[in-house]
């Protein structure tokens, strides 16, 4: 999903547009949109756009959420324009200087990965995996820059337009062949993001003409004013494919790879429930707390992750969600969500340096390429006794209830 903010290829700042409302529990919803950006049948956008808009001030928020919409705002289907990822990573900008890649500096989450710097983002699960913040909890963003800065955000958005393709789910996988990269310039890599950058095209079918448009990521931010009761998480994002050495572009950080391949090892003699590709890290929470939410992150043929304590014990299973219908967020065959955890505050503790596995499962029953390995958690400090919930609302989530099955 998420390609390393530091391989940066194509960077734009920001004009977008922007609306504002107060929902029934009292909090602020602003949905903006991104840059435009065009697509022509097979073609990938992979961009950065600097000083993107984001809700102003001192602020918590609770809920971020995301799609690709057309000029005219219509929500468009993963058949037509494959949501590979989008993220979002704040940014400080010196005053008076153009943002870009030499001159920002970006702020990450607490850890772990040096590539995943991101405070929010998601790829084709979007919209149907659940987002919301619990009171009293919030992520906190918008505090006073250091001198001689300001704060900004940066979106990077992978996109890849399949209408046409020979093979739509060869072209979401980002396989090499289909991307008229030779076994010359890749070697055995059979796919994943080397071989859809931005510009790149997927093949499609002789003398279709589906047209150039133009798309947006449509983004919609829940939040709330901070103020002293609320609670700040922390934000970790675990990669089952880090190599757990130390990066030598952030110092504290892991190398990790990103991706990874699920080669088709399974017989014809092996009953399909049993063609299970598992892959494994043990890493460590560098700072301790209460768990306050998880999510992972997958590609099409997971069959789901699950994040262990040191113990053993279970803290948090996530599923894939697979579509079964033709409209936007619930596509046949594609995956359209992920189910996630939201513990009772204060019941499922991670003590500082805690291990912790994650386990992440596809089908082998074909050979998948640049698959991902995510898991995403918020933890915070344990509640005191006398911490008022600031306001209480209910969100109407999703239970991760779906066509749970996997895309062969």
């Amino acid at each position: 999903m998420w390609l390393p903010i530091i391989l940066v290829l194509t960077m734009a700042v920001s004009t977008s547009q922007r609306s504002i409302r107060i929902d029934e529990n009292g909090m602020k919803v602003e949905t903006l949109l991104s840059p435009r950006f065009e697509l022509e049948p097979g073609e990938v956008c992979d961009k950065f756009f600097y000083r993107v808009d984001f809700p102003k001030g001192h602020i918590a928020v609770k809920k971020f959420d995301a799609e690709i919409v057309d000029d005219e705002g219509n929500s468009i289907p993963l058949t037509e324009t494959y949501m590979h990822h989008w993220i979002f990573a704040r940014i400080m900008i010196p005053k008076g200087v153009e943002p870009r890649r030499e001159t920002v500096k970006i702020v990450g989450n607490s850890g772990v990965c040096a590539q995943l710097p991101q405070h929010f983002g998601l790829g084709s699960e979007t919209r149907k995996t659940d987002t919301h913040v619990p009171d009293p909890y919030g992520i906190e963003v918008g505090r006073p820059a250091p001198e001689g800065y300001e704060e900004g955000w940066l979106l990077n958005l992978h996109a890849i337009d399949t209408r046409g393709a020979v093979d739509k789910m060869g072209c979401t996988e980002c396989r090499c062949e289909l991307y008229n990269k030779t076994k010359e310039e890749v070697g055995d890599y059979p796919g994943g993001i080397i071989c859809c950058f931005d510009g790149m095209r997927c093949r499609v079918k002789p003398g279709f003409d589906g047209g150039k448009r133009g798309l947006h990521l449509k983004y919609t931010v829940t939040y709330v004013d901070w103020n002293p009761s609320i609670v700040p998480v922390e934000i970790y994002i675990f990669d089952v494919a880090d190599t757990l050495t130390w990066s030598d572009e952030i110092p504290g950080r892991h190398a990790c790879r990103m991706e990874y391949q699920v080669d088709n090892a399974c017989s014809a003699a092996t009953p399909t429930n049993e063609c299970v590709h598992s892959k494994r890290l043990t890493v460590s929470l560098p700072k301790g707390g209460d768990l306050i939410y998880g999510v992972a992150h997958q590609h099409s043929g997971a069959l789901g992750s699950t994040l262990f304590g040191e113990d053993g014990r279970v803290l948090c299973n996530s599923l894939p969600i697979y579509g079964n219908g033709t409209e936007p967020g619930n596509e046949d065959g594609y995956l359209v969500g992920m189910s996630t955890c939201y513990p009772q505050p204060g019941s499922v503790k991670i003590a500082p340096n805690e291990k912790l596995t994650i386990i992440s499962n596809y089908s082998n029953v074909h050979m998948h390429s640049g698959v991902m390995g995510y898991f995403y958690i918020l933890v915070a400090e344990p509640l005191p006794e006398s911490n008022p919930i600031f306001h209480s609302h209910h969100l109407p989530g999703r239970s991760g209830k779906g066509r749970f099955s996997s895309l062969e």
